[in-house]
């Protein structure tokens, strides 16, 4: 008899997860939104959202590999844990249960105004991508305060789709990426100088009462480290302060910091036919299963419980690797936890990379 797996969130990690075990599984995938809207390259996004849309937000109707899994458009609100259901809430008011034999919780995280847990239709997702995009287009200056990648990368694609505009990147460290090998800001560094991005090392933002970070502001930024307030017509914080998207969740199965307890092998601890997988599993302090391609790892483990096999474990990287900045009109430049880099020419992205590597390669084909 075939087992039942119920997916609780269907980004990246949740939709990898999906196809793989789709094939000799039912699978019920979960989802607060209407299609893959990823929480990759932030830079692209915001400067250039209709490439960006092409790539990084794609209807579940177009994965080929999800045409065995059924897919439902909801907010989770609740799992019981004894009776191996999760409870959805709909659009309309409605609700109802889905029973599993194994729950995957790969919620991901909230992570300002681009990644939120709200329930949304095309139109809504559509809506919030035009208006940063236009917001930020209206801008004279910009400031960017944050020093991962997330904040590299728009620093990065606003200078080099807006050459006018003023864009300067503020970050606490004397180095940014401060996740990645040392090798790598030094090559990014470079770059953004050469794109005209004014560059503020040591300066730690002040993050005024009761502001989420999730929105774009006007207002002055002031900082701890004791410099004078920064001003611009538009200030983008993307310092990383990320909530686990975990509040349908008992408290039992999360660590302090509200992220998901799991053991090596993706189980969390002490509830049989429960894995967690993706930016919500307290994997490692980088929590890095969510790029590190654990779904191929995750779906045998599934099987292997099924059948009473040896679970493998997972191996976490120690820093920080792929893309940065995403793909640029000179190509797309990928580094190694190593700190080397290795070059997609730009001819190739949307003759190799995409079509053939991501789409058909990784998504196991994609619907025009």
């Amino acid at each position: 008899m075939r087992r039942r797996v119920v997916i609780a969130g269907l980004g990246d990690s949740g939709i990898l997860t999906a196809i793989r075990l789709s094939r000799d599984t039912d699978v019920v995938g979960i989802s607060a939104k209407p299609a893959l809207v990823s929480g990759q390259e932030l830079g692209i996004r915001l400067s250039r959202p209709e490439d960006w849309a092409r790539d990084y937000c794609i209807g579940f109707d177009r994965f080929r590999g999800l045409d065995g899994v059924r897919t439902v458009h909801g907010r989770l609100a609740g799992v019981d844990l004894d009776a191996r259901t999760v409870s959805v809430e709909h659009d309309d008011g409605t609700s109802h249960d889905e029973h599993y034999d194994t729950l995957v919780i790969s919620t991901g995280v909230a992570n300002g105004f681009w990644r939120r847990p709200t329930l949304q239709s095309a139109a809504d997702v559509d809506g919030d991508l035009r208006a940063a995009h236009d917001r930020l287009a209206q801008a004279d200056s910009v400031i960017v305060v944050g020093g991962g990648a997330a904040a590299i990368s728009s620093a990065a694609n606003l200078a080099g789709t807006w050459p006018a505009k003023r864009v300067d990147l503020y970050y606490p460290g004397e180095r940014a990426l401060p996740s990645h090998h040392p090798r790598i800001w030094g090559r990014i560094r470079r770059r953004l100088l050469d794109l005209g991005v004014g560059l503020h090392a040591g300066h730690r933002a002040v993050v005024p009462d009761g502001f989420a970070c999730d929105e774009i502001s006007t207002d002055p930024v002031r900082w701890s480290t004791g410099q004078d307030p920064a001003s611009a017509d538009a200030v983008l914080w993307a310092i990383g302060r990320v909530t686990p998207n975990t509040g349908w969740l008992p408290s039992e199965l999360l660590d302090d910091s509200g992220f998901v307890r799991v053991t090596p092998d993706l189980r969390v601890p002490g509830y049989p036919g429960v894995f967690a997988v993706g930016d919500v599993a307290a994997t490692d302090p980088l929590r890095s299963s969510a790029r590190n391609r654990a779904d191929g790892l995750l779906a045998h483990n599934i099987r292997a419980e099924f059948d009473g096999k040896p679970l493998r474990s997972y191996r976490a990287p120690t820093r920080r690797w792929g893309s940065v900045l995403g793909a640029q009109p000179d190509g797309l430049e990928v580094f190694a936890p190593n700190g080397r880099a290795f070059r997609f020419p730009a001819w190739s992205i949307d003759r190799i990379l995409q079509p053939l590597i991501v789409r058909k390669g990784i998504y196991k084909g994609v619907r025009d």
